[in-house]
């Protein structure tokens, strides 16, 4: 749990940290749809060695990166399964009872992996990684302005979001604390079914329940003590404009989408 990678900031210097936020909130959208247009396996190549450059391009150590997919593994494991088993084609491979392997759901299995892994680079590369809780707040804020016309708390639904991505890595190393302290009590989280296991949480839950209210509330004081009253005729220390490479930098997501659809209409695929 203490490698929860959501609001975790690593100070460099590089071509990702030097790009505005609103920009960098833009890109991980587009590459988002970005790998969700790969259908062939050229394309999925090209996707993973994309991520494989902006982890160059952010000067973050690859073990660092990598281990923002530990908490995901279950997930990113269970999903492959899925489609391993699940997923129909015309080669059998392997068949017991309802399940059945195919070389076609074999590569959907890698494939979905490959998918799964490059959305966590992508995403926690440019919004957390690279951008500060408070740039990434005034982004949201910025882009969300528009709605403002909807008379729609923008500024307050900005902040929520940072406080949450904030507050991800404190919670959950208070829950590893937590657990440590319960192990050192004698309590057991690893064996035992899995109704055994979920009764073992109760002590974690109960009073990790208690401190995020208790950190809930000093945080409140702490903004009242400041004055904040909302965003409502707030200004900005530092107002940042866009810069020519802040725009240029939309370019090559644009290229490397259109890329990717060309990819799979021509590409090879299987």
């Amino acid at each position: 749990m203490k490698n929860i990678a959501f609001g975790q900031y690593y100070p460099a210097r590089s071509p990702l940290h030097a790009l505005d936020a609103r920009i960098k909130v833009l890109l991980s959208v587009l590459y988002i749809v970005a790998a969700f247009l790969c259908k062939s396996a050229t394309s999925f190549a090209v996707l993973l060695a994309s991520a494989i450059l902006l982890m160059a391009l952010s000067r973050i150590p690859p073990r660092i990166v990598l281990r923002s997919i530990r908490p995901l593994l279950f997930v990113m494991v269970f999903t492959a399964l899925l489609n391993l088993f699940f997923t129909g084609g015309e080669t059998l491979l392997w068949s017991w009872g309802i399940f059945h392997i195919y070389v076609e759901s074999i590569y959907s299995a890698v494939f979905m992996l490959v998918r799964i892994m490059v959305l966590i680079f992508g995403t926690s590369l440019f919004l957390t990684y690279t951008t500060t809780p408070i740039a990434l707040t005034d982004a949201i804020e910025s882009l969300l302005a528009p709605l403002r016309v909807l008379r729609l708390p923008v500024h307050e639904f900005a902040m929520m979001m940072s406080i949450a991505l904030r507050f991800i890595p404190t919670l959950s190393e208070e829950t590893y604390k937590i657990m440590s302290a319960q192990r050192a009590r004698g309590v057991d989280f690893s064996s035992g079914g899995l109704i055994k296991r979920a009764r073992a949480l109760v002590p974690i839950l109960i009073p990790l329940i208690i401190s995020s209210f208790r950190r809930a509330d000093e945080l409140a004081m702490a903004m009242e003590c400041r004055c904040y009253r909302g965003g409502v005729g707030r200004t900005k220390m530092r107002a940042r404009k866009l810069a020519w490479y802040d725009v240029a930098a939309l370019l090559p997501m644009l290229a490397f989408g259109a890329g990717l659809v060309l990819l799979n209409r021509y590409g090879f695929s299987l």
